[in-house]
């Protein structure tokens, strides 16, 4: 049974992505949803949306003030915090290029324990998987903007129907159809830059490559593994440098497998617990035709839950579950998997962007490309999406 290192999501404002996946013909399999539930211990709920009453709209980016104005999540005292927050990361520039890190930003902006808790640290903190205190908060700024301001297509959320090896296996055959040959299991070793005939010769497991152009589509610690196997260049120890300065954040994911239906509902946000979504991938991939329910529950940004053992993690998560759906506590586990990826993401701290290189390198006809280049987004697959772009325009120019 083939299941994903954890639930991977997309919204309606990450355009490069959505169009890649056009082009490998596979935009057919994100299932698309414009409602966020919000559970809290005991089972109350709160709805998230854009405003909908038959042909009635409301334009941007007021279509989400009634659900959120309802929802019975917040206090009076946090929608009025939140609202301040909202209207002033509104503002062009309101963030400046100070070195004030969100949470910093947040206790100025008078935010309620509610709004903190609720919002800042589940909702925005997930997006960006890292505390609120290690959030730069253009970033933060950014996601506001781009889910729940611009439109409601912008924050609408995106999930593959199918495992992620399906979701990018079309794009081998993209490639494959336009002249392009993939060679796996061929680790590059190094790299040698021919000055006369103007060529990369690149050696891997797989033997020789010659090359006009090399495009270094790696995270940045593979890049840093390969940099003393580059050509010695002015610029090389500067980009070394930046990379050293990244770091990783964790994201866990709990997968459980019960005997019977958990829930009706197809994801939730989970809130005041260590367990912050659950992702039900038996409704949201309904081809595995279950008899009973497969949830994943994801943890971001928490260290303390990736240092947890097996059992205890799956232990703890079944027993936060049971707070938000009843029906756990007489059902039968049947199976359980936790995955953790202590790689998952880059972070993004006050500073970060002077160590986000561009897509130029050092080396001539050597370009970069991966989610932590200068990109303007956060660690997503947007990021990396328009860092091929952005690579590929770099190639064109030289």
């Amino acid at each position: 049974e083939v299941i994903d290192n954890c639930q991977h999501v997309l919204f309606g404002c990450c355009t490069n992505l959505i169009g890649f996946y056009r082009r490998i013909g596979v935009a057919d399999k994100i299932h698309w949803t414009s409602d966020m539930t919000m559970i809290e211990p005991g089972g109350r709920r709160s709805r998230l949306g854009p405003f909908e009453f038959g042909p009635l709209r409301l334009p941007a980016p007021l279509h989400g003030a009634p659900s959120f104005l309802s929802a019975r999540a917040f206090s009076m005292a946090d929608k009025v915090a939140l609202g301040r927050a909202f209207q002033a990361m509104m503002r062009p520039g309101a963030e400046g290029d100070s070195q004030e890190s969100l949470g910093e930003w947040l206790r100025r902006h008078r935010q309620t324990e509610g709004a903190l808790n609720r919002f800042w640290r589940l909702v925005i903190a997930s997006a960006l998987n890292a505390d609120i205190e290690e959030i730069a908060v253009p970033y933060a700024a950014k996601v506001i903007r781009e889910l729940f301001m611009n439109s409601a297509e912008a924050g609408s959320m995106g999930m593959s129907s199918v495992p992620l090896s399906d979701l990018y296996a079309g794009a081998e055959k993209f490639l494959v159809e336009r002249g392009s040959a993939v060679v796996y299991n061929a680790n590059v070793e190094s790299l040698a830059w021919d000055e006369a005939a103007k060529q990369w010769s690149i050696a891997t497991r797989a033997g020789i490559l010659s090359s006009d152009f090399v495009v270094l589509a790696l995270p940045f610690e593979a890049t840093a593994k390969l940099l003393p196997n580059l050509p010695p260049v002015k610029g090389a120890q500067e980009l070394e440098k930046k990379i050293e300065q990244h770091e990783h954040w964790p994201i866990c994911s709990v997968h459980l497998w019960f005997d019977r239906e958990i829930t009706d509902l197809e994801h939730a946000v989970l809130l005041d617990r260590e367990i912050h979504w659950m992702y039900n991938k038996g409704r949201l991939q309904p081809w595995r035709k279950l008899k009973g329910s497969y949830l994943e529950l994801v943890v971001s940004a928490s260290r303390a839950f990736a240092a947890l053992s097996r059992e205890q993690a799956i232990e703890q998560s079944v027993r936060e579950l049971a707070e938000f759906f009843p029906e756990v506590a007489s059902a039968r586990l049947e199976k359980a998997a936790l995955i953790k990826e202590v790689r998952a993401t880059f972070g993004v701290p006050p500073g970060i962007d002077a160590a986000r290189p561009s897509a130029e390198s050092p080396w001539p006809n050597m370009f970069l490309a991966g989610d932590w280049i200068a990109t303007g987004w956060p660690s997503t697959m947007e990021s990396g999406a328009g860092s091929g772009h952005l690579a590929a325009e770099a190639v064109c120019r030289a």
